[in-house]
C-alpha cells in the first residue's frame, strides 16, 4: 500500500510571505523604469525607504517578488546598511522625520554628544526621531544634524528646530556650473586630447608615473602602476570610483566634488579611457545628498556629449557612466566591500587574491580610484607630472588635501605640500589652534591612523612617515586634539565607531571591536589584554578595519601611558 504524500504548503506556492497584492502595486509604481536586476535592489530599497519613511515586511516580500528572490536575500540586503529603516512584522514604524546627530570624534569635540541629548529630551519622539549616527562628513563644521536630508552645520537646538520648521528638508546642489557651462569655458580638455590622439594611453601612464601620484583614499598605491595593471588585464573591463569616505574627520572629496566636479569626472573619464573600461559605476555616500543631486542633472549631459564626442574608431567602447547610491556603511570605502555593494548585495569585503584589478564588480578587471585622486590626474595631465612632483616638500612629492576639523581656528580642506608638518600645517594653513587651547595631540589619518602626541607635530605627513610611530596619514583627515580633550576618551570614541560600522564577517574584527569598547570604558586599562587583542584583531581580520581598529588604543598605550589608570 503506498503512502500518501503530504506537503509543507501547497504544491505551487512560493516560499516565505505571500506578498500583500497592495504593496506589490506600490513596488511597481516606485520601481517604474528600475531593471529589475539584482545590482539594482538597493536602488529598490532606497526608493521604498525614500517614499514610505520605512521598509516594511510587506515591502520586503513584495521587493523579493519583483526581483525574484528570496524574501531572506532582499532582508539581509535591507537590515545590513543603516540607512534602511527595516520594519518587521508587528513592530510599530518610525516616526515620519529622522534627526540624525553625528556623535564622531569631531563633532563630540564640538559638543555634538550634548546636541543629541538636547534634542531628544526637547523634540517630541512620536512625531520626529533623534538619532546618534557615525561620521557625516561634514567635520570642519562641527557639530552637525542632518535634518532629513538637509545637513545643519555648526548646529545648536534652536538652530535645529528652526530646520524643522521651514520644511525644505532636501539639501540643494552645490553651485558648480552645469555640464554644458563647463564644457564651453573649456572643460574636459584633458580628455579631448585623448579622444583626438594628442595623449596616447602611455604618455598618461608616464606623468601619473612622473607625478608621483598615488591612490589618495587611504592606500597609497601608486596611480600609474595600478592603471597600466588593469589596462594589461583581458577585457572587458570596467571602473569604479569610490566616493563613499567615512573616515571620522574625512570630508576631502565631499568638497571636490561640491568644488570641482568637472574636474573629478574629467580624470574619471580619462581613467576610464586609459584602461579601455566599457562602463564606470560612480558610488557617492548616502550622505552627500547635494552631489547626488548635482550628478542626477548633469550626468545626462556628459552622457549624451560623449556619445558624440568618441571616435567610431576609437579601440575602446564609449564608456557608460552610472551613479550608484551609498546606503551608511562605512565598510564600503573598502574597495571589494564597495564591489559587493554596487552588485547590490551587503557590502562584505572579499578575501584576497584574487584583487580586484583581476576579479572585480561582476567579475571583470576593475580599476577603483577615489574622487581626489581622479581630480590631480586631470590636473596632472594639465600642468605635467614634474611640476606636480615638484610641489612636495622635503623631499615628498605633489600637493595634499587634508581635512581639517578639531581645535583649530580655521578648519576645511586645507591644500598643502607632500611632507607639510602638522605645526606647519597648523600656522600655514589653519590659523592656529582655537583661542585658550594648547597642542596636546592629533589623529593624523582619521580614526584608523592612531593618535600622535603633540611632540611628534614636526613629523612630516605623508605616505610611508609615520609608520615608525605605529601610525599612518591615510586620507590626510587631520584631528587636532588639545589640552582640554584626553586621549583615552578620544580612543573609546574611535572604539565605538569600529564596533557599529564592523559588518561582522569575521569573528576577530566583530567581537574584537565589542571587546575593545568593553576594556577601554574600563576605569583601569588591561594593558596586557589589550595587546594581546590587538595582535589577535591586526592578524586576522579580513580587511582593513579590523586591522587598524587597534591603532587607537595602542597610541594611548605608548604615547599617553599616565591615560590609562583611574583618574
Amino acid at each position: 500500500m503506498e503512502r500518501p504524500l503530504f506537503f509543507r504548503r501547497p504544491i505551487g506556492r512560493p516560499k516565505g510571505r505571500p506578498a500583500d497584492p497592495s504593496a506589490a502595486e506600490r513596488v511597481a509604481v516606485l520601481l517604474d523604469g528600475l531593471p529589475r536586476t539584482p545590482d539594482q535592489l538597493i536602488e529598490a530599497l532606497h526608493r521604498v525607504q525614500d517614499a514610505e519613511g520605512h521598509v516594511s515586511a510587506a515591502m520586503v516580500s513584495a521587493l523579493a517578488g519583483a526581483f525574484r528572490m528570496a524574501q531572506a536575500e532582499v532582508f539581509e540586503v535591507a537590515t545590513f546598511y543603516h540607512h534602511f529603516d527595516v520594519v518587521r512584522e508587528g513592530e510599530a514604524a518610525p516616526p515620519a522625520l529622522t534627526v540624525r546627530v553625528c556623535d564622531s570624534i569631531s563633532c563630540a569635540l564640538q559638543g555634538g554628544e550634548a546636541l543629541a541629548d538636547a534634542l531628544a529630551a526637547g523634540l517630541d519622539a512620536a512625531s520626529v526621531r533623534v538619532q546618534r549616527v557615525p561620521c557625516v562628513g561634514r567635520c570642519d563644521r562641527a557639530p552637525v544634524a542632518i535634518v532629513d536630508r538637509r545637513p545643519v552645520e555648526h548646529a545648536t537646538p534652536a538652530a535645529v528646530l528652526a530646520a524643522l520648521a521651514a520644511g525644505g528638508r532636501d539639501c540643494p546642489p552645490p553651485s558648480a556650473p552645469g555640464f554644458a557651462e563647463a564644457l564651453a569655458a573649456g572643460a574636459y580638455a584633458q580628455l579631448r586630447r585623448c579622444l583626438d590622439g594628442g595623449l596616447t594611453r602611455d604618455a598618461v601612464f608616464a606623468e601619473l608615473d612622473a607625478a608621483g601620484l598615488r591612490g589618495l583614499g587611504g592606500a597609497g598605491f601608486p596611480t600609474g602602476r595600478k592603471w597600466r595593471t588593469v589596462a594589461a588585464q583581458p577585457g572587458p573591463r570596467l571602473m569604479a570610483v569610490n566616493a563613499d569616505e567615512g573616515e571620522p574627520g574625512t570630508f576631502k572629496d565631499r568638497h571636490w566634488l561640491e568644488a570641482a566636479p568637472h574636474r573629478v569626472l574629467e580624470g574619471m573619464l580619462v581613467g576610464a579611457w586609459a584602461v579601455g573600461a566599457s562602463e564606470v559605476y560612480l558610488y557617492l555616500r548616502d550622505e552627500y545628498a547635494g552631489v547626488r543631486a548635482w550628478l542626477e542633472r548633469e550626468l545626462p549631459a556628459l552622457r549624451a556629449w560623449l556619445a558624440e564626442a568618441w571616435p567610431a574608431t576609437a579601440d575602446v567602447p564609449c564608456p557608460g557612466v552610472f551613479l550608484r547610491r551609498g546606503a551608511g556603511a562605512y565598510v564600503c570605502g573598502e574597495e571589494s566591500a564597495m564591489i559587493e555593494s554596487i552588485e547590490g548585495r551587503r557590502g562584505m569585503p572579499r578575501l584576497r587574491p584574487p584583487y580586484v584589478a583581476q576579479v572585480g564588480l561582476f567579475g571583470r578587471p576593475t580599476l577603483v580610484n577615489n574622487p581626489e585622486t581622479l581630480m590631480w590626474a586631470a590636473a596632472v595631465l594639465e600642468r605635467g607630472g614634474a611640476d606636480y612632483a615638484a610641489q612636495g616638500r622635503g623631499g615628498r612629492s605633489g600637493l595634499r588635501s587634508f581635512s581639517v576639523s578639531g581645535r583649530v581656528r580655521e578648519p576645511g580642506v586645507k591644500l598643502a605640500p607632500a611632507g607639510i608638518t602638522l605645526r606647519e600645517l597648523l600656522d600655514e594653513h589653519c590659523g592656529g589652534m582655537t583661542e585658550g587651547h594648547a597642542l596636546y595631540g592629533f589623529l593624523p589619518g582619521g580614526a584608523s591612523g592612531g593618535i600622535l602626541p603633540a611632540s611628534l607635530a614636526d613629523l612630516p605627513l605623508d605616505f610611508d612617515t609615520l609608520a615608525p610611530h605605529g601610525s599612518f596619514v591615510g586620507s590626510c583627515a587631520v584631528v587636532v586634539l588639545s589640552d582640554r580633550d584626553r586621549a583615552r576618551d578620544v580612543a573609546a570614541n574611535l572604539l565605538r565607531f569600529f564596533r557599529h560600522e564592523s559588518c561582522g564577517q569575521c569573528t576577530p574584527c566583530r567581537v574584537g571591536t565589542a571587546k575593545a569598547v568593553a576594556l577601554l570604558d574600563a576605569p583601569a586599562w588591561d594593558a596586557p589584554l589589550l595587546g594581546e587583542l590587538s595582535r589577535t584583531m591586526r592578524d586576522a581580520s579580513i580587511c582593513g578595519l579590523g586591522q587598524a581598529a587597534p591603532n587607537p588604543f595602542d597610541s594611548v598605550l605608548r604615547f599617553f601611558p599616565d591615560e590609562v589608570a583611574p583618574r
